[in-house]
């Protein structure tokens, strides 16, 4: 994980907690979790405060959270405290088990790694999957170059190609498209594939 990126979710860990709680609901991201996801262990990686976590335990899956952040994280505890939040990096994800998941949801993480690191953070997802399963993977779609906004979250200019491609095989497309997110009102690209 970018380390300046890190940083600043942990120094304004209450303060970004608040803003996903006051922005829309993703109910064009949740509609398509609803289509694709299948019961069973599910993993939101990069959960943040547990928005996503929390909508997913309540839609009936056996939901965990993974973040980088330990201040986001305790937010996540703070407000969903019957749920389950563990600290894991992208891209190693220590701890995480392989193949252990139905369902990966990693909802505008990656973009927040150097390239080659947000490429072994898809295939670190993929790998969590067990046969049969489905990971959603969105990244925010940014200008020609990469950069970093005014607190320096980093934003890396991602290609999907490259980024299927380092889902390894076999792994079938299900659905991709860019779109406006309902939630946050920025640009997304959703990549959704089943491991065969």
């Amino acid at each position: 994980m970018d380390r300046t990126t890190l940083d600043v979710y942990d120094a304004h860990a209450a303060q970004y907690a608040q803003d996903w709680l006051d922005q829309p609901s993703p109910d064009d991201m949740y509609a398509l979790l609803e289509q694709h996801f299948a019961p069973g262990p599910t993993a939101d990686v990069g959960c943040g405060a547990g928005r996503d976590t929390a909508w997913l335990a309540a839609h009936g899956f056996d939901a965990r959270g993974y973040d980088a952040s330990a201040a986001l994280l305790a937010e996540a505890r703070r407000r969903h405290p019957a749920l389950r939040f563990e600290q894991a990096v992208l891209p190693e994800l220590a701890g995480v088990p392989a193949g252990a998941f139905r369902n990966v949801l990693c909802e505008t993480v990656i973009m927040h790694l150097e390239p080659a690191e947000a490429l072994a953070s898809a295939a670190r997802l993929a790998g969590l999957l067990m046969p049969g399963g489905t990971l959603y993977l969105s990244w925010r779609v940014n200008a020609a170059t990469s950069q970093r906004d005014a607190r320096g979250r980093l934003y890396t200019v991602l290609d999907g190609a490259h980024v299927r491609a380092a889902l390894g095989d076999p792994i079938d497309v299900l659905d991709e498209h860019e779109t406006v997110s309902e939630s946050s009102g920025k640009r997304v690209h959703r990549l959704i594939v089943r491991k065969g």
